[in-house]
């Protein structure tokens, strides 16, 4: 159970990257005053909830919908993660998150609360991915839902917290900061990755040779 919860914050803290959030933070909500400042983030962070809630709710209906099973998706959801945590490693930005041309379009707009940072930034493919993951492994258990639950709302009140003393942080830990540690987080990222498609692939060689 411990595990299980430890695996769904680490998911789903490295994938949002709060602490990444930060110097993206500070260019976005520069101009603002304090105030406007505190109800961009707290709005961004609400509707990233909503996002990541009814996907972790209604994901895998979606899904069966479509005909997708739990073992293709675990193994495309830790190939997209995998590519994601290479990214980060390299330091290049990802895809996953926020393309080139949503960058540019958000420096255009006046709210920036639901783009980018609600979304592709908080609730971005990489977050759907893991959320719709996790809530899959929890499977009908309760205390498992739950815990998956709890993990999101501590990344989520993470990124809030980061956002909110985004400017501090810049200051603080700097570009090279910020950098190392989103190759740490790249690297857990990774081997999350890789469990997503072991545990898929060994799903589905269990069930084909019954």
């Amino acid at each position: 159970m411990v595990f299980f919860f430890l695996k769904a914050l680490v998911a789903l803290l490295t994938i949002v990257d709060p602490i990444g959030l930060a110097p993206i933070t500070v260019g976005l909500i520069a101009g603002l005053t304090p105030g406007e400042r505190v109800r961009v983030i707290t709005r961004a962070t609400v509707i990233a909830a909503g996002v990541i809630a009814v996907f972790g709710v209604l994901g895998q209906f979606i899904f069966a919908y479509l005909g997708v099973t739990a073992d293709a998706f675990s193994i495309a959801g830790g190939a997209l993660l995998f590519l994601v945590a290479i990214d980060m490693l390299f330091g290049r930005p990802s895809g996953a998150r926020e393309t080139p041309r949503e960058a540019r379009e958000a420096r255009t707009r006046e709210d920036v609360s639901v783009f980018p940072l609600a979304i592709p930034l908080i609730a971005g493919p990489g977050a759907i991915t893991t959320i719709i993951l996790l809530v899959n492994q929890a499977g009908n258990q309760p205390i498992n839902q739950a815990l998956v639950a709890l993990a999101a709302v501590i990344t989520l009140a993470a990124s809030w917290l980061s956002m909110r003393v985004s400017m501090t942080i810049q200051k603080r830990i700097g570009t090279s900061g910020t950098l190392v540690l989103s190759r740490v987080l790249g690297m857990l990222l990774a081997a999350v990755a890789i469990q997503f498609i072991l545990n898929g692939l060994g799903s589905f060689l269990h069930t084909a040779l019954r």
